[in-house]
């Protein structure tokens, strides 16, 4: 959109429609809708500045102002429908929450940590927006550009579930650098969904001008944007309220009549420093102040007011009267609201409904006809998409005539549709984006991460979103989300299709980690984490898929097995060896040996690693008094230190000998076999330390 200057013609009365035109478009607001606008402005403002005050005071920590951006925030704002559209805003987008239904009130119980912050119950800085589910707000969270991709998931959401429904997401012209963006932009643009990205350009990435930041021509995220089909594009003017409106009642009747996403380039000011933590005038002249300075939403908003006769200079210091005192009403009223309990400091980090206590767990014994791991998970997708339409699975690969490198999901696109089984872009961020936004809409995605190995661009998604949002959302906010993924070794697989991964997820709070050794186990681990309700990531050894001693009788459509409850797969009397995926039948093929040689040694396969089952683990170091934890994962910081330190911890009197570790080396895994074996714990070796320990 060409920047052009406004005409403006306003009528003064409360009860006729006020006339807007803009290169000969006219849109008609009432009197009272632009004073709220007004009030909404100067409500944001002014709350930046009794935070900073506050700050100053020593009553709270940290602010980060949105002064300069109001007018763009509040025009969109006039358009959304908070219990239908959702939003994702940025820590800038202050008069945009105030707009859909935040209020005051909220602001500073978050301001001030208070336990009756409906963002987050005092669990994050300031400026990190976020209400109950009445509004379609989520808790929002500091890393740049992760929104991006939640937002294409609630608006795919809101199109599978037939909802006219958009989806709202900004963040400043710095975070478009983010490969995050590019991604989100590229989903909802091929799908042509209904997602308005909003860009708030104010030329500066905290320290970092834009020119530094965009290879769009003339330093425009509009013009870098512009190869997207289905994309409409529009640069506007943020700081003039009534060209923000016009662009504004454009982008949504856009969106909302199907043609596909919107992106809002919006030139902002920065009034203040980048946060309280910032000092702009270490890096920005004072000439570019004071330009920005002139160019102050509010006083322009105001003059467009006053010169066309709306309103009196009166009635607009009135409305700065009744803001800073909703404001000082606001700081009073949260002062003597209580803080959050100490004893809540670690609650909802997982769901505390008692939902998993209550499945029906372990109702048969599995007497099916025999199947190998990759098709009993097969089996259960296909028996969970029937039974719940809610269900969506998709990653790369996965959809007919493929149906996944391993085919895992063969067959399930052909049955239930491209709708619910269906390809992703190659990019693994993308996937667990728009998962967790979806299912914060209320649907539940079950992914497919290719190998382990590629799991690490979508690890910000999984840490900082996926394991948080029930965390800083104080339980208001889930993200039920499955995460299949293929690991492990002994397939030749080199560097890159070799790699264990549950080591550093198990030090992630919040995602439950399952890694079963056959196919009975993997269909009931499988099922129940479909049917949790937190994030669940779901290892399976790509070595154990068609592996002839992991083939299992079956299970019915209704088995479960509880996360937490291990499986003594061997009983013994000598040594406890705790173990689990493929380092299980090593194992067991080495205790066979040795049984031969008179040493009885148990085996625990722990099937689940969060939670971990540290009862059965105990009870039978306690009888063995011996112990050797075995996995395939680097011994250094690979799950089994943590196995350890708490056997060390909780039976050290009942120990023979130390705790003893069997693990790969710490190496990358090479292709060549001889390589492989070299790094990778063998039978052989895993029979020659058992003998060891025997002889302590």
């Amino acid at each position: 959109m060409t920047k052009k200057s406004n005409t403006i013609t306003l009528e003064k009365s409360k009860s006729v429609s006020t006339v807007l035109a803009k290169n000969g478009i006219e849109v008609n607001l009432a009197k009272d809708e632009l004073l709220r606008v007004f009030y909404l402005m100067n409500l944001s403002r002014q709350t930046d500045n009794k935070a900073m005050t506050l700050l100053k005071q020593g009553k709270t920590f940290f602010h980060i102002a949105c002064s300069g951006h109001e007018a763009v925030q509040a025009a969109i704002g006039m358009q959304i429908k908070p219990k239908t559209d959702w939003s994702f805003p940025y820590y800038r987008d202050l008069t945009y929450s105030f707009s859909i239904g935040y209020t005051v009130d909220d602001f500073f119980l978050q301001c001030l940590g208070k336990d009756a912050d409906p963002s987050s119950g005092g669990r994050q800085l300031p400026g990190h927006w976020g209400t109950n589910r009445d509004f379609n707000l989520p808790a929002q969270s500091s890393p740049t550009g992760t929104q991006f991709l939640q937002a294409v998931g609630t608006a795919l959401a809101s199109v599978r579930k037939g909802i006219n429904s958009i989806s709202y997401v900004s963040s400043g012209e710095g975070t478009t650098s983010q490969g995050e963006f590019h991604e989100a932009v590229n989903w909802a643009a091929r799908e042509k969904l209904p997602v308005l990205f909003h860009i708030e350009n104010n030329k500066y990435a905290i320290s970092v001008p834009v020119s530094k930041q965009s290879g769009g021509e003339g330093n425009s995220i509009c013009e870098m944007m512009k190869g997207f089909h289905n994309l409409l594009r529009l640069r506007i003017d943020g700081t003039d309220f009534v060209e923000s409106y016009l662009a504004a009642k454009d982008a949504f009747d856009y969106m909302r009549s199907g043609k596909g996403p919107v992106l809002i380039e919006s030139d902002v000011v920065r009034l203040l420093s980048h946060s309280s933590s910032d000092d702009h005038k270490k890096y920005r002249d004072k000439e570019e102040i004071d330009e920005d300075l002139r160019k102050d939403p509010i006083e322009k908003f105001r003059k467009d007011l006053l010169e066309h006769q709306i309103c009196t200079q009166d009635e607009l210091d009135e409305i700065l009267k009744k803001a800073l005192a909703d404001i000082e009403k606001a700081v009073d009223k949260a002062a003597v609201s209580p803080d959050p309990l100490h004893s809540d400091a670690h609650r909802f980090v997982f769901d505390e409904s008692g939902l998993k206590e209550s499945l029906d767990y372990e109702n048969e014994e599995p007497s099916g006809n025999s199947i190998v791991m990759v098709d009993a998970i097969n089996h259960c997708l296909n028996e969970e998409l029937e039974r719940n339409p809610d269900i969506y699975i998709f990653g790369e690969d996965i959809a007919d005539k493929k149906g996944g490198v391993f085919t895992a999901t063969k067959g399930l696109s052909t049955k239930y549709g491209d709708e619910r089984v269906f390809n992703s872009p190659l990019a693994e961020a993308s996937i667990m984006g728009v998962a967790i936004g979806m299912s914060l809409a209320g649907l539940k995605p079950v992914v497919e991460i290719q190998f382990g190995d590629y799991i690490w661009p979508a690890f910000m998604q999984m840490k900082d979103e996926l394991a948080t949002f029930r965390y800083r959302s104080k339980n208001t906010w889930s993200t039920p989300v499955v995460t299949r993924v293929a690991v492990g070794g002994y397939i030749h697989g080199g560097l890159y299709h070799s790699q264990n991964i549950e080591s550093i997820f198990a030090h992630v709070p919040g995602i439950y980690i399952a890694y079963p050794s056959n196919a009975a186990d993997a269909k009931g681990l499988l099922r129940t984490a479909i049917r949790l309700n937190d994030p669940v990531l779901f290892c399976e050894h790509k070595g154990l898929y068609r592996q002839s001693y992991a083939i299992a009788p079956e299970p019915g459509p209704g088995y479960l097995l509880p996360f937490g409850k291990a499986k003594t797969v061997r009983e013994g009397k000598d040594i406890t060896v705790v173990t689990y995926g493929a380092s299980v039948w090593d194992t067991i093929f080495a205790a066979k040996r040795l049984e031969e040689e008179g040493v009885s040694v148990e085996v625990i396969d722990i099937r689940t690693i969060v939670p971990l089952d540290e009862e059965a683990i105990y009870n039978s170091v306690k009888n063995t008094n011996k112990v050797m934890v075995i996995h395939e994962d680097t011994l250094t910081a690979g799950f089994g230190a943590e196995i350890a330190a708490r056997i060390a911890d909780n039976c050290f009197r009942y120990l023979d000998a130390p705790v003893k570790r069997v693990a790969a080396k710490d190496s990358h895994i090479p292709y060549n076999p001889i390589l492989e074996n070299a790094i990778l714990p063998s039978r052989e070796g895993i029979y020659r330390s058992l003998k060891e320990l025997s002889q302590y």
